[in-house]
């Protein structure tokens, strides 16, 4: 694979980080929107590349699972899943519960190790598609809760190969990190939507939520929104246990299928804790670039910007898997 060169003058971690969102404004299509229910009464919300009654049952199908707050909108959602569109594949991405525009029903909602509703969309997405090769992508907090799967299915995994782009594989390291520095900047943005989120879920279903209205104010990080939310609403004593209980670095040994790890060392909302040390079963190719940012990477120069994720993560895919088009 073609390692990741950043842009000329581009090399900067918060312009490899905030590029994509500046260059990107509007998706590059419009996807076909799909709603699936869940066994407990809530909803995943779908979006394809396409139309799929008509697909051949021998071609590849690219699943993605985004970041944290992120859905269809965001640059390397609707990127990746056009670089496959534009291979003749199709592509679908599951919204994590609430991040689709509409909050869900039920109290629960997301996380780093929440694999339930993931296992549930692969095995329904199998039952449509008997046949076709599945292959993961994971983005983010999307990437750590695709190593949970992984490790948890093991040869019992719908996906035939997967790939993870900065995922935060020790979660305490990468909690803390996020408060330090500028990158306080993306935490004071990702905690204004997830605040914004919670505030209609305590109003949809106060007697249900672990705090009332007014404390919703109060959540200053990520560490104090994970405490005081994400933990007690997913069965976790605290902050601490959600971390240790889900952070993926210690469970790669458990994965068989393909995998590829993609970092970068000065990714602002990592630290070198989440860099494996211990040598990593052959199934897993492991990619520290040193420069990149958080889901950055962006190549090519000012003029021409290009997505390099956009065509290395196929390129893995086809030459992991021997399979092109």
């Amino acid at each position: 694979m073609t390692p990741f060169e950043p842009a000329s003058g581009l090399r900067n971690a918060h312009l490899q980080t905030l590029l994509p969102r500046l260059l990107r404004r509007t998706p590059l299509f419009t996807p076909q929107t799909q709603r699936i229910e869940t066994p407990d009464g809530d909803f995943l919300d779908l979006a394809w590349t396409g139309p799929s009654d008509s697909y051949p049952g021998d071609q590849p199908i690219l699943v993605l699972f985004h970041g944290l707050e992120g859905s269809f909108h965001s640059p390397y959602a609707n990127g990746l899943l056009y670089a496959a569109k534009r291979r003749g594949w199709l592509g679908v991405m599951m919204h994590f519960r609430g991040c689709s525009g509409e909050i869900n029903r039920l109290a629960r909602s997301y996380h780093s190790g929440e694999t339930s509703d993931a296992t549930f969309f692969l095995r329904w997405l199998r039952q449509q598609f008997p046949d076709n090769p599945l292959w993961g992508v994971g983005v983010s907090l999307g990437g750590n809760m695709l190593v949970n799967y992984l490790a948890e299915h093991q040869d019992r995994s719908e996906l035939a190969a997967a790939q993870v782009i900065s995922p935060p594989l020790n979660l305490a390291s990468c909690s803390a990190r996020i408060e330090q520095g500028f990158s306080r900047l993306y935490q004071q943005y990702l905690l204004g939507s997830m605040k914004k989120n919670l505030s209609q879920k305590v109003l949809a279903l106060p007697e249900e939520m672990p705090l009332a209205l007014e404390q919703v104010d109060a959540i200053r990080s990520l560490r104090q929104f994970d405490d005081r939310v994400t933990a007690p609403l997913h069965g976790f004593k605290d902050a601490e246990d959600y971390y240790r209980q889900c952070s993926g670095l210690d469970k790669l040994q458990h994965i068989t299928i393909p995998l590829r790890i993609i970092h970068a060392a000065d990714d602002p909302f990592m630290t070198p804790a989440v860099i494996p040390r211990s040598p990593l079963p052959d199934n897993i190719d492991y990619h520290l670039s040193p420069y990149g940012g958080h889901v950055g990477f962006v190549a090519g120069s000012w003029n021409k910007p290009q997505f390099w994720l956009e065509h290395t993560v196929p390129a893995w895919f086809e030459a992991r898997t021997g399979h092109s088009t």
